[in-house]
């Protein structure tokens, strides 16, 4: 095979190529092909919008037929049309319009169609083709694809936090040894971290408008300036999906998709966050991964089992996001009415969002290898009975204990103390009985607060 076709192996980037297969999804929405068929799905609504509406004695109502064979344009469209339109644009140079001329010569055949031909893309500039088809592209990725998966990857971590709710862990603040905790508390913490940003994601309002060259109907009044151009053009926006802006330049300002590339950005860094924790983990040893037969882990190194999957998910985050902080920098900005700047960003929001989804897709693969090590976590928690320092200095604060800090700080700051010596210390305290028998009766492993508690109900 020559280098200059393309398939898999010849694709110049790996979402083509390497993981072609794990985003079927999107290629379906921001391919070429897919950008082409929402524009063609803009321009059938609004044709079929002028139509019914009965107010233009030069368009009237299609019939039923014809409404039909309209619709199947947008419903039969594949890839072998697309590629018609892009023979078409090679020579007009200009994309909606080579759409445009390709509707015309797909509906030669229906007198209706044929009758008002000249009001396909009427009184529309190709930004109003353009933004609601980048709209509907967006939502139903969002809808269809995004969302799902990091509804996966929480609704598995949660199972993991649940699961591993009451076994305890050494914490480490500074990468020292802190305050236990669970194992599942710390996983329980992503979660609710995840569903904030989830909401946030699924909150953002897509935005449209349909209001000529430079926003204000001119083209649209200058035809027929007794038609309430803005009313019709809300009432079609919304029956898209989508929310109308009143205000625009040529271009709808793309804020929304700013605000929607912002907050897939804040989820991709809590579970880039997430990765590199876990790493850590199983660099402790508090994870070991389940073996998959055939699977290698080194070249040279036979005993390795490495968290690629955790490593294949942070890189990916990474190249996520810095394709979709670009998006949400640049998209709002535009000289004047109108520049192009935009147009060949926005043909690379399925690149972030490619990557965002590559990353769910390695998390849950790697997530789904996890099993906890008790052994262990339990190790680390025997070996560092410094750790109860906090709570018997602060059960001596509250029986008034001259400088119960400056004590426990002098007994343990920097050194690893024994059971007994911790022991010896509580039982020389000048505090009741029962406080004494608490914190006597207290280990590294059982001193964890709510942990388990926080973690199943999270």
């Amino acid at each position: 095979m020559s280098p200059s076709v393309l398939s898999e192996l010849t694709a110049l980037s790996p979402l083509d190529g390497r993981y072609a297969g794990k985003l079927t999804a999107l290629r379906a929405q921001f391919s070429e092909y897919g950008l082409i068929r929402r524009r063609l799905q803009v321009e059938i609504a609004w044709l079929k919008a002028l139509a019914a509406e009965g107010h233009f004695s030069e368009i009237p109502a299609f019939s039923a037929p014809t409404i039909d064979a309209v619709d199947a344009v947008v419903s039969d469209f594949g890839p072998e049309d697309a590629a018609e339109v892009k023979a078409i644009e090679a020579v007009t140079n200009h994309d909606v319009k080579a759409l445009e001329y390709w509707l015309k010569k797909r509906m030669a055949d229906n007198e209706e169609v044929m009758r008002v031909a000249e009001f396909i893309h009427f009184a529309c500039t190709s930004e109003d083709i353009n933004n609601l088809a980048h709209g509907l592209m967006v939502q139903s990725a969002c809808q269809e694809t995004m969302l799902p998966t990091l509804d996966r990857v929480i609704d598995r971590l949660r199972q993991l936090a649940c699961q591993f709710a009451e076994l305890p862990m050494m914490s480490r603040t500074h990468g020292q040894p802190a305050t236990p905790t669970t194992l599942g508390k710390e996983l329980a913490n992503a979660v609710a971290r995840l569903r904030r940003a989830r909401e946030k994601i699924a909150a953002v309002k897509l935005l449209g408008k349909i209001n000529g060259a430079v926003g204000n109907y001119n083209a649209h009044l200058a035809a027929y300036p007794d038609f309430a151009w803005e009313t019709f053009a809300r009432r079609f926006v919304e029956a898209l999906g989508l929310e109308f802006n009143p205000y625009t330049i040529q271009i709808e300002p793309h804020d929304s998709l700013a605000e929607l590339f912002d907050a897939f950005t804040r989820g991709n860094l809590i579970l880039l966050d997430l990765c590199r924790d876990i790493w850590g983990y199983v660099s402790l040893g508090y994870f070991r991964q389940k073996l998959k037969a055939g699977e290698v882990g080194s070249s040279t190194m036979p005993h390795k089992v490495n968290p690629i999957d955790f490593e294949n998910a942070e890189g990916n985050l990474g190249l996520a996001n810095a394709v979709l902080r670009h998006l949400a920098d640049k998209l709002p900005i535009s000289r004047w009415q109108r520049d192009l700047t935009d147009s060949t960003v926005l043909r690379n929001m399925g690149v972030g969002l490619g990557h965002t989804l590559l990353a769910y897709d390695s998390l849950l693969r790697g997530l789904d290898k996890l099993e906890a090590e008790p052994e262990c976590l339990l190790q680390d928690l025997e070996a560092n009975w410094e750790l109860l320092a906090e709570p018997i200095q602060t059960v001596m604060r509250r029986y008034a204990v001259a400088n119960p800090y400056e004590k426990l700080k002098e007994l343990t700051r920097g050194k690893r103390i024994s059971r007994q010596d911790l022991h010896a210390f509580i039982n020389s305290l000048a505090i009741p009985a029962e406080a004494r028998q608490q914190l006597l009766a207290l280990t590294p492993s059982t001193y964890t607060g709510l942990a388990v508690d926080l973690a199943r109900r999270v």
